[in-house]
């Protein structure tokens, strides 16, 4: 599941990773991410030191993990990941052999949340660039058409949306992925108590509530850039 932050993707793990039949893994390029950026936009990023002693920072390694056997017998395996944690120097190859799905949120709503913890993001800080090029590199080099959902639509129709989703990706629905117990998990990145907060507290999905807060006026060329390749993703939502 590729998404940008502050995209309900930490709700939609909770929720793969209430089936039994399921292993998660959290946001497992985070490491090498901040390894391949600079130290002063590396440092935006709380804990970033704790992240990159957490995980493998060569990509190589982290991709040959993700592509290998299911851990602790499982028959799924959900795997959140960050498109921006999609670096330059990345090979892409890897991914084609996974089942690739898109999460996206209104570019307004993902830029006032994630600026309260870093407050001058770029597009390619909140991933849409990324998400583009992959969703393209996978539809036409790979001849696939990936699955696109839209937090909104999970939120307002969790049942009909994620039911959706498992009929695209080859797996039955099941009714445990609609709730879970709150409080934290072993699979939680390190990073989690700095972003997880309401989630901590969740034991399902938040109904969709809109957002009244507005993009300050300093972002504004950002928000443009970002709501043209929301569009595009959005074109072929589910």
């Amino acid at each position: 599941m590729w998404s940008g932050p502050r995209n309900i993707s930490t709700a939609l793990m909770r929720s793969w990773g209430a089936r039994p039949d399921c292993f998660v893994s959290d946001e497992p390029l985070y490491a090498h991410y901040l390894s391949a950026i600079d130290e002063v936009k590396r440092r935006e990023h709380p804990v970033y030191d704790e992240v990159m002693r957490s995980q493998p920072t060569d990509w190589r390694e982290v991709a040959a993990l993700l592509t290998g056997p299911i851990p602790n017998g499982k028959s799924i395996w959900y795997q959140k990941m960050m498109s921006h944690h999609l670096t330059d120097g990345m090979g892409r190859d890897w991914i084609a052999g996974l089942s690739n799905c898109f999460l996206i949120r209104d570019p307004a709503a993902m830029i006032t949340s994630f600026i309260k913890i870093i407050d001058n993001p770029t597009p390619e800080d909140l991933g849409l660039p990324q998400q583009v090029a992959l969703f393209e590199w996978l539809r036409r080099g790979k001849g696939t058409k990936p699955v696109v959902i839209d937090s909104r639509d999970v939120l307002v129709d969790p049942a009909g949306m994620l039911t959706k989703v498992c009929e695209r990706v080859g797996v039955p629905f099941d009714e445990a992925m609609l709730g879970w117990e709150p409080g934290t998990r072993e699979e939680d990145g390190v990073w989690a108590p700095h972003w997880y907060s309401r989630v901590y507290g969740s034991t399902g999905f938040a109904p969709y509530e809109p957002k009244q807060e507005r993009v300050p006026e300093r972002l504004a060329g950002v928000l443009e850039a970002c709501r043209d390749l929301y569009d595009q993703l959005a074109a072929h939502k589910l």
